[in-house]
């Protein structure tokens, strides 16, 4: 399936907040029937090609109609193969927690597709948002780590069915998240997301949703590609009686820093360590990260009773 063809239109000004008052002047939004002279040439020559991977895993779910610029205004690592974006956007730029973006970039013909890390507060306060993107030679995330500098200026559009965005009057949940490697980027912006609507509603007052707890089973193969995992602490720490964490490491071999140990496990998860928070009735699980991991999680999950319907998740390849 082609990409529509995308026409240019009339333009806006507007400053994107935290890239030091910088204007982007006539800088466009993008729309099905609008988009910059700066991509015009990367949708010709995708009108009449095959879809990118990203395009194509995707072409089923759910995308805005619109597709908005994007400056970057902070790079840094996250770990030793992860770099991590801070995008200042668009003010009609919206996402829920645990979506993704459709990545554009100038010049290139492939696609990137990443889920946003940060949460909807940092975007309403900020005006910008998060990425945490992994090393491979996929064009995208190679030009992340190897070309992209501060000011590098991008397009993005928001897609995804995956996302927690609970209305006041929708009844409580207790929220379990299984994360594997960076298959934690949306279930770190789901956390934080539910933090942020216990901060708006403290003791559950009755001004918004009411929060029930929130669980995070989260693996990797060592502490150093445990990515948040000192915000995830720190969360749990500010709200102990709602927030928890077990961090799982598959292929430890250095010691585990003292102040990691109380929330460590070696191994995989295992089907106790999930039993411990899966109450059939209130439990509502988003698992995302490798498609073997997703697979054995949901089985697992199912043998203890909780139904499909209560099973949300997420594949990356």
């Amino acid at each position: 399936m082609s990409v529509p063809c995308l026409l240019s239109t009339a333009a806006r000004s507007f400053t994107l907040p935290g890239v030091s008052g910088v204007l982007l002047s006539r800088f466009r939004v993008l729309c099905p029937c609008s988009i910059t002279r700066h991509f015009c040439c990367l949708f010709r020559k995708m009108s009449s090609r095959r879809q990118m991977d990203h395009l194509e895993r995707t072409a089923s779910n759910y995308r805005q109609d619109g597709v908005y610029p994007a400056q970057v205004c902070g790079i840094m690592d996250e770990s030793e193969t992860v770099k991590r974006l801070r995008l200042a956007v668009h003010p009609d730029f919206t996402f829920r927690a645990g979506q993704w973006v459709d990545f554009f970039i100038p010049g290139m013909e492939k696609v990137g597709g990443f889920s946003v890390c940060s949460s909807p507060g940092l975007l309403q306060k900020e005006g910008v948002i998060e990425l945490a993107v992994k090393y491979t030679q996929h064009p995208p995330a190679h030009w992340i780590h190897t070309k992209c500098t501060m000011d590098s200026h991008v397009a993005m559009r928001v897609g995804g069915n995956f996302f927690f965005d609970p209305l006041p009057s929708d009844p409580s949940v207790d929220l379990l998240l299984v994360a594997g490697g960076v298959g934690i980027n949306p279930l770190y912006s789901i956390l934080l997301h539910a933090a942020d609507l216990l901060r708006q509603n403290p003791a559950n007052a009755g001004r918004g949703y009411h929060i029930g707890s929130t669980h995070l089973c989260y693996s990797a193969k060592n502490t150093q590609e445990l990515l948040f995992k000192k915000s995830i602490i720190n969360v749990c720490k500010e709200f102990p009686e709602k927030f928890s964490c077990d961090f799982h490491v598959t292929a430890q071999t250095a010691d585990i820093n003292q102040e990691l140990q109380p929330y460590m496990n070696r191994g995989r998860l295992s089907e106790g360590g999930l039993r411990r928070h899966v109450d059939p009735n209130t439990t509502l699980c988003y698992l995302c990260g490798p498609p073997p991991m997703i697979e054995s999680v949901v089985q697992t999950l199912l043998s203890l009773g909780l139904s499909q319907e209560r099973i949300l998740f997420e594949k990356w390849w």
